[in-house]
């Protein structure tokens, strides 16, 4: 071949390998720790067939990841939050303008089938049956949570009994459930709670509505009113103060919100993403996963968002004081 052809080739070959090169980049995204399952088998490869994306990132939890992208520490194009806390962060630091709801859950019972509190638990609420809460408190009943001071979802299961509580007009009903805050005898690491569920350890034990479901186990729902998954009653939520440990703590509704950030590395592949994540077919992922469908128009904004004057929110509740 002349070489005056091959220099003209040169610069198109170039760019074709510049654009397969780009191709090939992960689209990096962040996000809340439990969501880790749907990402991992759900998402990632649902994505990487749909729009020829490959998704990578890190699973932990949102309010630390969000103090670490504020900090400049991380740089994801797309950051993934349980509860408009953590994106609050991210706003009040300029890196994300808006964020868009794209799923919720609640917190529910989940229960061994084969236990000998399981009969009570199915037919719980029914004419002539033990509520829930009865059948919680029974001599010898095995109830598994997580540690409150270092996971949200400990935290969750101590307001959700106190929201019962007051709606029972019974404030001794949290003890007789769950004993002090700090019980050793029903405190587990989250990842073995589903665990001792299924080999009969326990009887039941607080849970996202996504946990139980993915292994398989039965759940008693709650009511809105009380299991933190509805924005409905976002207000009533944030009424119940948990003081633990010198903090104050306050509810937010357990919806997952999704942002690109300003300096996102890939803004286009990350805006496509994004998009693909409100789509039906994202959405039936994560309905197959057991996550619920997001509140309708759910959106934040960082100029139009009224609680971005609220003091922080931790990763489920929100401390008083700033972590």
């Amino acid at each position: 071949m002349p070489l005056r052809h091959t220099s003209r080739l040169l610069p198109l070959l170039f760019l074709l390998a510049a654009g397969l090169n780009a191709q090939s980049r992960p689209v990096e995204v962040d996000y809340a720790g439990s969501m880790g399952p749907l990402v991992d088998r759900g998402l990632k490869p649902a994505a990487a067939q749909a729009l020829g994306l490959e998704i990578r990132g890190r699973a932990q939890g949102a309010y630390g990841l969000a103090h670490l992208i504020a900090a400049g520490s991380l740089r994801p194009d797309v950051f993934i939050s349980v509860t408009a806390g953590p994106m609050r962060i991210l706003f009040q630091a300029g890196k994300a303008g808006s964020a868009t709801a794209i799923a919720r859950t609640e917190m529910v019972i989940a229960y061994n089938p084969s236990g000998r509190f399981a009969a009570q638990l199915a037919r719980a609420g029914r004419a002539g049956a033990p509520a829930w809460r009865q059948v919680l408190a029974a001599p010898g009943f095995r109830f598994g949570r997580t540690n409150p001071l270092t996971d949200p979802q400990g935290r969750n299961i101590l307001i959700v009994m106190k929201l019962e509580a007051r709606r029972r007009h019974d404030p001794g009903l949290p003890r007789r459930i769950l004993g002090p805050a700090i019980n050793p005898r029903q405190i587990f690491p989250e990842a073995e709670i589903m665990a001792r569920l299924q080999s009969g350890q326990l009887d039941a034990s607080s849970a996202y509505r996504f946990q139980p479901i993915a292994f398989h186990l039965p759940f008693v729902s709650l009511p809105p009113a009380i299991n933190l998954g509805d924005p409905a009653h976002a207000r009533e939520y944030e009424s119940a103060a948990l003081r633990l440990a010198g903090r104050v703590y306050h509810a937010e509704p357990l919806v997952f919100y999704a942002a690109q950030l300003r300096a996102a590395p890939h803004p286009r592949r990350a805006g496509r993403f994004l998009a693909w994540l409100r789509g039906p077919a994202a959405q039936a992922i994560m309905a197959r996963f057991g996550f619920q469908p997001p509140p309708p128009d759910a959106r934040l904004a960082a100029h139009g968002d009224a609680a971005l004057r609220r003091p922080e929110r931790s990763a489920i509740f929100s401390p008083a004081a700033a972590r």
